[in-house]
């Protein structure tokens, strides 16, 4: 299956943090959570098709808001698209979390592994 969903965020725009449950969670500009899959290598994504349809790439490039100091990167997906990275971990949304501060998709098995929130320091 191709490729069918857009990317998550506006290249340029930032990542910031956001409240979620009373941690701190890495969020998009928009303040949506974002994750990292157990099963992607650092800097290479490997969800895509069916998993491409629940989790949504973040694009990037991006730049760090307050209380971002993870290492922010790019890598380049199949269809070409820039995805954003922190810390080498490939980002996306999911489409579980219906606006900010959720995190429906945290310390689940789906697609194929797990999947996490980035709990950000203080």
């Amino acid at each position: 299956m191709r490729y069918a969903r857009q990317l998550a965020s506006q290249p340029g725009s930032s990542l910031r943090t956001n409240s979620v449950g009373g941690r701190t969670l890495l969020a998009n500009a928009d303040g949506r959570t974002v994750y990292y899959f157990a099963a992607d290598s650092p800097g290479k994504t490997t969800c895509y098709g069916d998993c491409a349809l629940r989790w949504t790439a973040v694009a990037g490039p991006l730049t760090a808001g307050p209380g971002v100091s993870g290492k922010l990167a790019t890598i380049r997906r199949k269809g070409r698209e820039l995805q954003e990275t922190y810390d080498g971990r490939p980002l996306y949304t999911y489409v579980g979390d219906n606006g900010p501060a959720q995190a429906n998709g945290n310390d689940i098995n789906l697609n194929g592994g797990y999947w996490y929130d980035l709990l950000v320091s203080g």
